[in-house]
């Protein structure tokens, strides 16, 4: 039986991880769905290590909260395979530019952000597609730093999100 990878699942918040509260109708980062996502999956040979870092809306991050989600990135490398980092879109390029300037742009393990434009509990989403093609890419990428969402892999450094067309970019 071929061993198992171990890739930690770092949680940030953001819309990838909004729920739906009935007593406002509002959206709001209140309690992780992530759970229930990875459930829906068949993971073979893959171990997912939960690490909760924040959560928040990613538009109310500060500068110190992308630097302690680059160094919980950087403590995880040193005993996964793999990372994948569950983040708002709004301020992922700021995240991943950080890790690429406290890590290197080459760092011990692939390290991949993913979220979703849409929150999983609607009906049209995206976080799910994203989340499943985050832990794929996880494990075939060689080790840096990546966004992956909509069908498509982009190495940082120079990653932005485009908000016309509502997915990301390598810039220039």
């Amino acid at each position: 039986m071929a061993s198992q990878r171990r890739i930690a699942l770092l949680t940030t918040g953001g819309t990838i991880e909004k729920t739906y509260n009935e007593s406002d109708g509002t959206l709001a980062n209140q309690k992780s769905v992530l759970e229930m996502m990875l459930a829906s999956l068949i993971l073979r040979g893959v171990v997912i290590d939960r690490m909760p870092v924040m959560n928040k809306d990613s538009l109310e991050m500060t500068p110190e909260d992308h630097t302690k989600i680059a160094e919980a990135a950087k403590s995880a490398q040193e005993t996964h395979d793999g990372i994948v980092i569950a983040h708002g879109t709004d301020r992922l390029a700021v995240t991943g530019e950080t890790i690429v300037r406290a890590l290197g742009p080459t760092p011990k393990v692939p390290i991949v952000l993913t979220g979703a434009m849409r929150p999983y509990e609607l009906r049209t989403t995206d976080a799910l597609q994203n989340i499943t093609e985050a832990l794929l890419a996880v494990q075939l990428a060689p080790p840096g730093v990546y966004v992956a969402m909509h069908n498509e892999v982009l190495r940082f450094p120079g990653v932005v999100k485009d908000h016309a067309a509502m997915r990301f970019v390598r810039q220039g």
